[in-house]
């Protein structure tokens, strides 16, 4: 039998030699990321949702060394996009950046939308919002938006608003006015939000419920005018327009934001490190003011507050489309 201290010996060996065994398997796990990142965009380029996903990933590639590469799957309702970010693989070298469409809108109002967004996804972050609002001709007789309201209440259905079809989100924001003031107003679909404001701005419709960034090229040539913002606070990009809340229409809020998410069970590696650089990323002066130029406001909400916000918007549109009878399927 070997003596005790050559038995200790032993034992010191073998512990070394077990580590040292297991040192190449540990080492043969690269730091993420390891090559370029996927950020998969579910809109052409040329919009809102792809212009902030441009700004984001210029400065994350700096920051984590590798380049982020855009690319633009739209169709299907944003599913295509999504689709393709849920089936990859879960190391973080694919993610997905869209609007809040494909994370609370498309679920609750599509049945057979073809991905849920908690089971095909890992939600991140949101870190923008773009406060939708609500516009008329300028040269129309709607000065605020009591003037559409007491119109609506005293000829049902006579209010139009645009929409870009049924179950969209402007769709869906109308309806909710609808409610919370006790009127009826009529949808008119157009195929996108330049057709849809420039029917604003001839008094073709009544309404006209976009983005900031969407509605402001008529804003500036004094085409339109901005009766409120669909928010529960004034907006710093418009501090003189009222808002929803402050007009008792808290009820009626729908807000655009947009949110990163990787694929199902992301690696945790991965995730923490692109939520430490996210979080500096949306901290920079420069990715702040990029944003606000295009009517944006920068956020930085990680994966908990963002599942609430998903939470708290799926909920309330399910009601939504079941009261107003809102079927696309």
């Amino acid at each position: 039998m070997p003596h005790p201290s050559r038995r200790s010996a032993l034992r010191t060996v073998a512990a070394t030699f077990a580590a040292t065994a297991a040192w190449p398997a540990v080492q043969a796990q690269p730091a993420w990321p390891s090559k370029p990142i996927r950020l998969v965009v579910p809109f052409p380029s040329g919009g809102g949702t792809d212009f902030a996903a441009r700004i984001i990933a210029e400065r994350l590639a700096a920051r984590l060394g590798q380049p982020v590469v855009i690319d633009n799957k739209p169709g299907a309702s944003t599913a295509i996009g999504v689709v393709t970010v849920s089936a990859a693989d879960p190391d973080g070298h694919t993610l997905l950046f869209s609007g809040s469409s494909s994370y609370t809108v498309n679920p609750a109002v599509r049945r057979k939308l073809g991905y849920d967004p908690y089971k095909q996804l890992s939600p991140l972050a949101l870190v923008a919002r773009a406060p939708l609002v609500l516009v008329t001709s300028a040269s129309g007789p709607h000065k605020t938006l009591k003037d559409v309201t007491a119109k609506a209440a005293a000829r049902p259905k006579s209010v139009t608003y645009t929409t870009f079809g049924t179950g969209s989100a402007p769709h869906l924001a109308g309806e909710l006015l609808a409610y919370a003031t006790g009127t009826q107003l009529s949808p008119i679909p157009y195929k996108g939000s330049a057709e849809a404001s420039i029917g604003v701005a001839r008094g073709d419709v009544d309404l006209g419920i976009d983005t900031m960034a969407a509605v402001n090229p008529l804003l500036q040539s004094g085409k339109l005018r901005v009766l409120a913002v669909i928010s529960e606070k004034r907006s710093t990009l418009m501090p003189n327009v009222p808002a929803y809340g402050e007009l008792q229409l808290s009820s009626a809020l729908l807000e655009a934001w947009y949110a990163m998410a990787g694929p199902p069970a992301m690696a945790a590696p991965a995730r923490d490190k692109l939520l430490a650089t996210l979080g500096a990323v949306m901290a920079e002066p420069e990715v702040r003011k990029k944003l606000m130029l295009q009517s944006m406001e920068p956020a930085m909400l990680g994966p908990q507050a963002l599942r609430e916000v998903m939470d708290s918007e799926i909920a309330r549109y399910r009601a939504l489309v079941a009261r107003a009878g809102i079927s696309l399927d």
